[in-house]
């Protein structure tokens, strides 16, 4: 029976997780960094409600890639490269990819990602990588500029400075002066969020009243049929009224001056189209993404094709050197932990077979090169 017994998990602590408890204190988000939570909140709702907004920042996680780590030896090589595809990754999942996704999208959201290496009980090991919650941490300048103090919060609402900053990866984006959080890509596109929501929600409320029709009865009484006026609106209108939830089609038949017009037939609905897309290149020129990528069928030339991407790539470059930075700081703990020391390099993966030509084409010049300079020496 030992033999189906499952083996016991050890037991690791997170710093940066604390319970979601200020559901249950009444007020205690005042407590908080109110502002703060309620700008991630505001593009949250960006991204929820504007889909081509979520569709381009997935897109850009996407297309970051992946990457392997190689060093002069080859046995720490093997052994860091598995580490880092198996390593358990907020509880549910594993691999370093999973952490960096996160990690990039809270980066690219709200300006600023906190992440955390959890170790096991006894240090020896690295039980897993965490991403926490902006809701939760707290950052704060200390009497040093160059030196962030790392708080936990409670669900009270007291702020804990975490025991081992050491163990948290913090990663900020575009940060201002005199400011330890970093700036979201999003930030400037909640105005023309707000005017393209505006604009689907009264288009959405248009077509509710064109496009599902509904008619005005009229009915205007002779002089001799006034005393009877009550009861002959009150008939026409049952038979109206019959007539249209038939489940097939059904004369209505009245007699008298009876008028029927549809409401709104008279009305045109707005054309959206020029600006709804004036509005959508705003949010695509604030990210960065080609058009063509998102579905988009703009005119376009080859050669503009081609400079948007590489823009692009010069884009995912940028967002690569920052996860390169929390990559190195994971691989650096567990090279001390093990005892090893190496040098080692993170390879990324080219972006798209456009970059594998471009890098073979000018491989093949740079060859032609070195040859001609040769044959010119002899």
């Amino acid at each position: 029976m030992s033999l189906f017994k499952r083996k016991k998990r050890e037991t690791v602590s997170v710093q940066t997780a604390v319970s979601d408890g200020y559901h249950t204190i009444p007020f205690s988000l005042l407590n908080r960094t109110a502002q703060s939570r309620c700008e991630r909140k505001l593009y949250q709702a960006l991204r929820e409600n504007i889909p081509i907004v979520d569709a381009a920042i997935y897109k850009i996680i996407r297309l970051v890639g992946g990457f392997r780590i190689t060093c002069d030896d080859r046995k720490t090589e093997r052994l860091l490269n598995d580490f880092l595809d198996k390593v358990q990754v907020n509880g549910c999942q594993e691999g370093i990819r999973r952490f960096l996704e996160s990690h990039l999208d809270r980066l690219i959201t709200d300006g600023t990602a906190v992440g955390e290496i959890v170790l096991s009980p006894n240090g020896k090991e690295i039980a897993g990588l965490y991403n926490a919650s902006l809701d939760y941490v707290a950052l704060a300048a200390d009497k040093n500029p160059f030196d962030v103090v790392i708080y936990a919060i409670a669900p009270s609402g007291e702020r804990i400075p975490v025991a081992y900053p050491e163990l948290v990866i913090c990663s900020t984006l575009m940060n201002e002066p005199n400011s330890v959080y970093g700036t979201s890509v999003l930030r400037g596109l909640p105005f023309a969020g707000d005017l393209l929501m505006k604009i689907f929600h009264a288009t959405g409320t248009n077509w509710d009243r064109v496009g599902n029709v509904r008619f005005a009865v009229s009915y205007k009484p002779s002089e001799n049929d006034r005393s009877f006026t009550k009861e002959r609106a009150a008939q026409i209108a049952g038979e109206w009224s019959k007539a249209m939830k038939s489940p097939e089609p059904k004369d209505f038949v009245s007699v008298g001056d009876v008028s029927i017009k549809v409401i709104g037939a008279d009305n045109q609905i707005p054309d959206a189209q020029v600006p709804v897309r004036m509005l959508i290149e705003q949010l695509i020129v604030k990210l960065s993404i080609p058009p063509f990528l998102l579905g988009l069928s703009w005119a376009t030339t080859e050669r503009m094709s081609v400079q948007q991407a590489d823009i692009l790539t010069s884009e995912l470059e940028y967002y690569r050197d920052h996860l390169t930075a929390v990559v190195r700081r994971i691989c650096d703990l567990w090279l001390r932990l093990h005892g090893r020391q190496c040098s080692y390099r993170i390879e990324w993966e080219n972006i798209s077979l456009q970059d594998e030509v471009e890098l073979a084409r000018a491989g093949l010049l740079n060859a032609q090169a070195e040859a001609l300079r040769s044959k010119n020496k002899e």
